[in-house]
């Protein structure tokens, strides 16, 4: 089915068109919930807020773009909208603590861990420094951009990134020695 068509019927409320892109985008979308909330149910319920956001504001997109793209900006701010209700991006600790220098991480350390393990690092994350990481990383926020949907400083956003980082590379620096460690008992 071509996706115009699903878009068309969708505006227009028919519920063949809603079903199969709700099928066609459901397993992407869920995906994008489970980066912003560690609890799959709660992610569920995530994911069934943003269909019905994107069911009755589907008649804003206005076509130019990519549709996947405007569908994953309704999801995520859906998911950034359930943290700040919860209270759950509360700032955890000072920003003058950290240095703004990062460090160069040793990407061939990262060569030797599936994608399932990296995102599951990432999932280890604290909520704050999760969201950020994941909105700037993978979502491709500018910090600037970031500041303005969490309603925080562009420094706050640079060093919520900056930590999650030094947390990041030490979770996968431990996976990985455990992974040697057991590889070296297998031998």
């Amino acid at each position: 089915m071509d996706e115009l068509q699903l878009i068309t019927g969708c505006k227009r409320g028919e519920s063949w068109a809603r079903k199969e892109l709700y099928e066609l985008h459901a397993p992407a979308m869920m995906s994008v919930c489970m980066r912003y909330v560690n609890d799959r149910e709660t992610a569920k319920d995530l994911m069934q807020d943003g269909f019905v956001k994107v069911f009755t504001k589907i008649h804003t997109y206005s076509g130019t773009g990519s549709f996947n793209g405007w569908m994953r900006r309704v999801f995520v701010t859906t998911a950034l909208e359930h943290l700040r209700r919860n209270d759950i991006l509360r700032v955890t600790s000072d920003i003058n603590e950290y240095d703004e220098a990062m460090e160069s991480g040793d990407v061939s350390a990262l060569e030797q861990l599936s994608v399932n393990e990296i995102l599951a690092c990432v999932a280890k994350l604290p909520n704050g420094y999760r969201t950020v990481f994941n909105m700037f990383v993978i979502e491709g926020y500018s910090h600037s951009e970031i500041a303005d949907m969490l309603g925080i400083n562009e420094s706050t956003s640079r060093s919520q990134f900056i930590r999650a980082r030094k947390i990041l590379q030490k979770n996968v620096e431990s996976l990985i020695m455990h992974e040697n460690a057991a590889e070296r008992k297998k031998i």
